[in-house]
């Protein structure tokens, strides 16, 4: 089951998140903001942009998570 996105400009590519290894987190918990896990805010395929944005919208508090690396170590 695949997410179906219809994109008004044929100039633009279907994002594929596939394509996009880290995810930045806002950890909304370190601040006691919230008791739910947060969930994944931005998806980045470069880590240094991922960790760029991250520390100019949450600077104490965002975490970058690698999706693919948990797959990688098992293999």
């Amino acid at each position: 089951m695949g997410i179906s996105l219809e994109i008004p400009d044929r100039r633009l590519a279907v994002p594929d998140p596939k394509n996009y290894r880290f995810a930045v987190f806002c950890c909304s918990f370190k601040l006691d903001l919230s008791d739910t896990p947060d969930h994944a805010l931005v998806l980045f395929a470069d880590k240094a942009m991922a960790k760029r944005y991250g520390a100019w919208m949450w600077p104490s508090t965002y975490e970058v998570v690698d999706r693919f690396a948990q797959m990688e170590a098992t293999d």
